[in-house]
């Protein structure tokens, strides 16, 4: 028989011993009467009784039974004294209407008071006992812990810590920049701060673990902290930033996570203008090819919450696009109209027949090749899928009378140096030469790197540092731009709401980041010293890849919108059959099979279209132009 199932049933049979023990205890040793007949023990009972029935009565009215005294805090504590006092009330009421007597009040306080004293401390004891066992049944050794953070997150979270059996931590301490909190004790745990001297406190107290409690806190000053903790080298978790209930204590130490990239960042999140997409969305069908790879999925995932007439889910790869339709299914069950087809964007026929089938309304564009280093290696198919896969969604878009055609593009699309980039150019081409008489607007989405993406950089460092390194960069210099997957979804929407006609959205991406520095922290982050523990190595830059990225083709086309990240570039007019011109030089150069000739019909169709040994190179002129500058400045 286990205790726990039946607490309840104990802890009543505890109070209701401790009562009748104290009573008549006390009714024994009373020197004097009390009100009942001297040392009779008859009316005693009686009123004993009546008494205890309504002190029990109203602890079943507050719940008292109900609590994990384990975890329990002021209103429970407030439930059991405000049972006794209202019990006590009821029994002076009843006694006074149908009783001649009732127990003497200096008896009733004496009482009264001994069981309280008696029941709250054999609950302390008994809360300090289970925390004092989970503590020594942890087999492992714990890590000694410090929380950053002494508020409700935190303080919650240690007292899970404490209390918790086979916790891998130990609480040594918390730390907050409250001055009212620093110097102060929380179960036994020391606050210290400001959190600014984090590093020195930390040394000082030989912490080998931390965690970061402050689900409120601003972006900026989470960055600023997580750069406070990188200089320690200790490995570092979080909470998230809305931490889904603060009143289930066993629920904190499974929301913690290790920080991400999204937490290096240091920028607050792109809102959507919410009226604008979702009259886009609502009520209306709505396809997305590529559905199943990463820009496409989340794509899918923040439509379905739109409430679309139906979602039409295309891709030509079958594993990832039924991972995706099971989670649908599994989130919304009949409530999402949904369908999946398996389909090749390179099949004219059958892009044909499927816009003839389902009469799409809004069109998001993602299936493309978009790895660099592979489609230098393969350039034909880089321009049959990217190029001609989207000629032909483009081209049934138009027949099918879409309202809207949302290009996914990329920064690589600017003064592009690689196959996959100059092939991306030539689809925004192609929307761009889309005569004025067609129904649809037709627009691009550009963006740079995505987190968490197939192939991105990040989840090749992780394995890497998972493996003991070394972590691979190509070059020490180069610089990217990064968004969540969030956020460039968020992007693709909004710009399909405000689309107009041959326009390119470009998101206010802020600074650039270093790749090497975002190796470094990622470092550090898993606990680990860059060079001492884990080497980074540098590899060379790969073909097709060049030192840094631009957004925008011209910034003098660059214009504002009424979203304060997203501005927007017009793009160069391309004449319906100068596009047709180049799509012929494609299609002969594809088919003649060589690989120098898909590069020369590439080369003629974007002229901004160079090797990237000579834009690296005029990159560093220009940087080194900029340094001499500032030295003479």
């Amino acid at each position: 028989m286990r205790f726990s199932q039946y607490r309840k049933q104990l802890v009543f049979l505890m109070d209701l011993s401790v009562m009748a023990v104290v009573a008549v205890g006390l009714f024994l040793l009373s020197p004097v009467g009390n009100g009942t007949g001297g040392k009779d023990l008859g009316p005693l009972m009686m009123n004993l009784a009546v008494w205890y029935g309504c002190i029990i009565l109203f602890q079943i009215v507050f719940h008292t039974y109900d609590s994990l005294w384990r975890y329990a805090e002021g209103k429970e504590y407030l439930a059991l004294l405000l049972g006794f006092g209202f019990g006590t009330l009821l029994y002076l009421l009843l006694t006074q209407v149908f009783f001649r007597r009732q127990l003497a009040g200096l008896y009733m306080i004496s009482t009264l008071g001994s069981s309280l004293i008696l029941m709250l401390s054999i609950r302390f004891c008994y809360r300090m006992h289970r925390n004092r066992k989970g503590t020594k049944k942890r087999k492992d050794p714990c890590r000694r812990t410090a929380i950053i953070g002494a508020g409700d997150a935190g303080v919650l979270l240690l007292r899970e810590i404490l209390g918790k059996e086979e916790c891998p931590y130990l609480s040594v301490l918390l730390l907050d920049d409250d001055p009212e909190r620093i110097g102060m004790k929380v179960f036994g745990v020391p606050v210290k701060g400001p959190i600014e001297k984090l590093p020195k406190i930390i040394k000082d107290s030989e912490i080998e673990e931390l965690i970061l409690a402050i689900p409120s806190c601003p972006v900026e000053r989470r960055r600023e902290i997580i750069d406070l903790c990188n200089e320690t080298g200790i490995h570092l978790q979080i909470l998230p930033d809305r931490v889904s209930s603060l009143t289930t204590p066993d629920s904190l130490i499974g929301q913690m996570r290790d920080v991400e990239l999204e937490d290096l960042l240091g920028r607050d999140p792109i809102r959507l203008n919410g009226q604008g997409v979702q009259n886009m969305i609502n009520g209306r069908t709505v396809m997305v090819t590529g559905g199943g790879g990463s820009i496409g999925s989340e794509l899918c995932r923040q439509i379905a919450g739109l409430h679309p007439e139906r979602l039409i889910i295309l891709d030509n790869y079958e594993n990832s696009t039924y991972d995706l339709q099971q989670e649908l299914i599994r989130q919304y069950g009949d409530q999402l109209n949904f369908t999946v087809e398996i389909a090749n964007v390179q099949d004219k026929r059958l892009i044909a027949q499927l816009f003839s089938q389902y009469r799409p309304q809004v069109i998001f564009h993602a299936a493309a090749h978009k790895h660099v280093p592979l489609m230098e290696n393969s350039p034909a198919e880089a321009v049959k899928n990217n190029v001609f896969g989207t000629y032909n969604v483009v081209s049934a878009a138009c027949d099918a009378g879409v309202e809207k055609f949302v290009l996914i593009s990329t920064d690589k699309a600017v003064n592009p140096t690689s196959i996959m980039g100059a092939t991306k150019r030539v689809c925004e081409m192609i929307l761009s030469s889309m005569r004025p008489a067609e129904k649809t607007d037709f627009v691009a989405v550009r963006f740079g790197n995505v987190l968490g993406s197939n192939g991105s950089v990040i989840p090749l460092f992780k394995k890497q540092i998972a493996q003991g390194g070394p972590v691979t960069i190509t070059d020490k210099r180069i610089t990217r731009y990064f968004m969540t997957v969030q956020e460039a979804v968020t992007l693709v929407l909004q710009a399909g709401a405000m689309a107009k006609r041959s326009e390119v959205f470009v998101l206010d991406m802020g600074k650039p980041v270093k790749i090497l520095d975002l190796a470094e922290n990622l470092i550090r982050l898993s606990g680990y010293r860059p060079y001492q523990d884990i080497p980074i190595v540098e590899i060379g830059l790969r073909p097709g890849e060049k030192l840094y990225e631009e957004l925008l083709i011209g910034k003098k086309n660059q214009k504002h919108t009424a979203h304060e990240l997203i501005f927007v570039e017009k793009a160069q007019a391309v004449m319906p059959s100068q596009m047709q011109e180049i799509l012929m030089d494609l299609h002969q150069a594809v088919e003649f099979g060589m690989e120098s000739e898909v590069l020369a019909a590439l080369h003629r169709s974007v002229p901004e279209y160079h090797c990237p040994e000579e834009v690296n190179k005029c990159f560093e002129v220009e940087k080194e132009k900029d340094n001499l500058r500032a030295v003479s400045f």
